[in-house]
């Protein structure tokens, strides 16, 4: 299973869109890993976030996997 914004937003209880603007307006943004679904607060622009689950370098954050960073 590939994990993705729609589970990160599950994940934390928020919409998409609330996702989106909480990182917006903030110095952290939630961030998935998409191999094992691991979520965490990451820097905005994260794309290669340490996964504490899988152990690899994976964790995205939610506006790189929405393509705004």
């Amino acid at each position: 299973m590939s994990y993705g914004m729609k589970e990160l937003a599950e994940a934390e209880g928020l919409s998409e869109m609330e996702l989106l603007e909480n990182a917006t307006f903030d110095s952290v943004a939630a961030g998935i890993c998409p191999e094992c679904g691991y979520t965490t607060n990451v820097e905005p622009d994260q794309d290669q976030g340490w996964c504490e689950e899988c152990e690899t370098g994976s964790v995205k954050s939610c506006l790189v996997l929405m393509g705004m960073i």
